[in-house]
């Protein structure tokens, strides 16, 4: 089959369509015609070899696809072939076919293309968790998200929205503020030019936030752990602006009885991914079929373009999913 491969580890460069052997479903897998792939921090980190799969994974780069069931195991009854699915992947995406186990696949939303779908799985997933499962957002609280345009950021707000939250507010760059208060947000800070920790503390009148989604970690932490509420919780889910702070007063983590949590989900056990695929399945496919829910896609590339792909991705100009048109 054809796959977007690596000469080496390095630049977007190293990227190149090339031939590789084809998956075989073991009998509690499908195998997939893969249509439509997306980018996420992670491709790029493991293009560089600093993030390598899980053990077991494949190496192909790609955490998510949709596309078609071309063949399914012995034990699989619950998929037949022709089903159009998408899904969360602990690798192989970037690839003409993929396999899965059958019940880590999410059924494609009614009136959506490949495109559409596979804009799904990754950041609605670890929006799904990062609120429902560990932060546990409540109606009538209130949340701060941090990188608000990114993929996993357009979720969340939407997912908080949904869930009740009663106020959303969001950092990003002042040329990404509309499309976040398209899709939900309340309050839109520019991290470039406003200290969040003093307009956080504005929009609350003092009381700061129920619950923080944050991807910066080191450079954020101080004026986070500052930004929450009594009870608050904190879900960090990157580490990208660096990972040693310098100076920290814990005093307010006991004071104010504050959770903070760190997650990644690619390295999740198989049990776990079955479970969060079929909560988040069950609240969120109704919501796509009405709209309530909309993947939010900043731009389509054909996979001959990875390159491309990869480098407007970090150029942290995006705003939404990065799709790969597989072909």
């Amino acid at each position: 089959m054809k796959a977007i491969l690596l000469k080496e580890f390095g630049g977007p460069e190293q990227l190149y369509l090339g031939e590789t052997e084809k998956p075989t479903p073991a009998s509690n897998e499908v195998l997939v015609k893969v249509k439509a792939t997306a980018l996420n921090r992670a491709d790029t980190l493991q293009r560089m070899g600093k993030y390598p799969p899980p053990p077991g994974a494949s190496q192909i780069i790609g955490l998510e696809m949709s596309g078609i069931i071309e063949a399914i195991g012995a034990e699989v009854s619950d998929w037949k072939v022709g089903d159009r699915v998408c899904a969360l992947l602990a690798g192989g995406g970037y690839a003409e076919f993929v396999t899965i186990h059958s019940q880590c696949l999410i059924p494609m939303p009614e009136g959506f293309d490949f495109e559409k779908a596979t804009a799904i799985p990754e950041v609605f997933l670890t929006a799904y968790q990062a609120i429902f499962y560990l932060s546990k957002l409540q109606k009538g609280e209130s949340i701060l998200i941090h990188a608000g345009a990114s993929g996993v950021g357009t979720a969340a707000i939407q997912l908080a929205k949904s869930l009740g939250a009663k106020q959303i507010i969001v950092t990003a760059s002042a040329g990404k503020h509309q499309i976040c208060k398209d899709l939900g947000a309340d309050f839109t800070i520019d991290y470039k030019t406003q200290n969040f920790e003093e307009e956080v503390a504005k929009i609350t009148n003092g009381e700061g936030v129920d619950v923080i989604i944050d991807f910066l970690a080191a450079p954020y932490f101080q004026k986070n752990i500052n930004s929450l509420n009594f009870d608050g919780r904190m879900v960090m889910l990157a580490l990208m602006g660096g990972w040693k702070v310098e100076e920290l007063i814990l005093a307010n983590i006991l004071r104010k009885r504050l959770l903070i949590m760190g997650s990644t989900l690619r390295a999740r056990t198989l049990d776990y991914k079955i479970g969060l695929t079929k909560d988040f399945s069950d609240y969120a496919l109704p919501k796509f079929e009405n709209g309530e829910l909309q993947p939010v896609i900043d731009s389509v590339y054909e996979w001959k373009e990875v390159a491309d792909a990869h480098r407007l991705m970090e150029s942290n100009k995006n705003s939404g999913k990065i799709i790969l048109k597989v072909e």
